[in-house]
């Protein structure tokens, strides 16, 4: 109960600081470039290194992309059913597809599971990054009117990215080199992750003009909250996996939408509203949600 209490206090003291107006109105870059910069890459380092790596890992690699595709096809129909514009359906393919693995993930896996199950979640979130990264970018520039795909950008985001770089040097250097001296720097500065994550989020939650994108946002967030999660369930219980890193990876897949991925739609000019609405109010549900996935993982005979 501690961790919903902490979880709700560090988001609603991002709202009420971003209605007084404490804080400059683009403080969450500076927060976000923190957790990015710093924090991910720390949480990577403090978890990577002790990971005993196991085939069933390989689950916690293909949800994501299991899930983007599901993603991009639910769309792809709701789009040629519903004949919107070719930006709107870009959004909605961002915002319906990658989830929120790490600033919401994160706070909620260690509220219903353990700390020590972020190992799993951060393989989720690297390769959630990496969708984001490469096909995510390419679709944003496609569904664009404005901008023109290159393979020189996609490439430059994709190596410039400081969490797959952490993920990288956390899976290597310590084959080399001895870094337990720096496991309590570690520790300290990926503790930082989940409350500044959260005060972001709330910083960023905006809320008007809901009503009139309600249909979209109802498709998009069906996909994201319940059959996102559902496809990926039923796909561990038909290959007869279970054990906690399926539940993790299960969970993490019921996470709300990824909020970089509003940015991108925002940067790209994907109907940046309900983009950001899709964001805002499936972080909103998902603290309803996610309680309902828990009761479904704690009894669905994953083992």
């Amino acid at each position: 109960m501690a961790n919903f209490i902490i979880i709700g206090l560090c988001i609603l003291a991002g709202i009420l600081f971003r209605k007084s107006k404490s804080l400059p109105k683009d403080a969450h870059k500076g927060i976000n470039a923190w957790i990015i910069y710093i924090a991910l890459p720390a949480v990577s380092f403090k978890y990577l290194p002790h990971i005993t790596w196991t085939k069933d890992l390989f689950f916690p690699v293909l949800a994501p992309i299991c899930v983007w595709l599901f993603g991009w096809l639910f769309i792809t129909l709701y789009s040629c059913i519903r004949s919107i514009s070719k930006s709107t359906t870009g959004g909605l393919k961002l915002t319906s597809s990658l989830s929120n693995t790490s600033f919401i993930g994160f706070p909620l896996i260690v509220a219903y599971f353990s700390e020590k199950e972020l190992a799993v979640a951060i393989i989720c979130d690297q390769v959630t990054f990496m969708l984001l990264s490469t096909i995510g970018i390419i679709v944003a520039i496609r569904s664009s009117q404005n901008q023109k795909l290159s393979p020189k950008l996609v490439l430059k985001k994709v190596m410039t990215f400081p969490p797959l770089i952490g993920c990288v040097l956390a899976l290597t250097l310590p084959h080399f080199i001895n870094l337990s001296s720096l496991d309590p720097l570690f520790e300290k500065l990926a503790g930082t992750v989940g409350p500044l994550a959260l005060f972001s989020i709330g910083l960023q939650l905006k809320f008007g003009g809901w009503f009139s994108e309600l249909k979209h946002i109802s498709f998009a967030l069906l996909y994201k909250l319940i059959l996102a999660p559902l496809i990926v369930l039923v796909t561990a219980l038909v290959l007869g996996m279970g054990g906690m890193i399926t539940k993790i990876t299960i969970f993490e897949m019921a996470m709300p939408t990824l909020v970089t991925a509003g940015v991108v739609a925002d940067q790209y000019n994907l109907n940046p509203k309900l983009s950001n609405l899709v964001v805002g109010i499936g972080i909103l549900l998902c603290f309803i949600t996610t309680g309902l996935w828990w009761l479904v993982l704690t009894y669905s005979g994953l083992v």
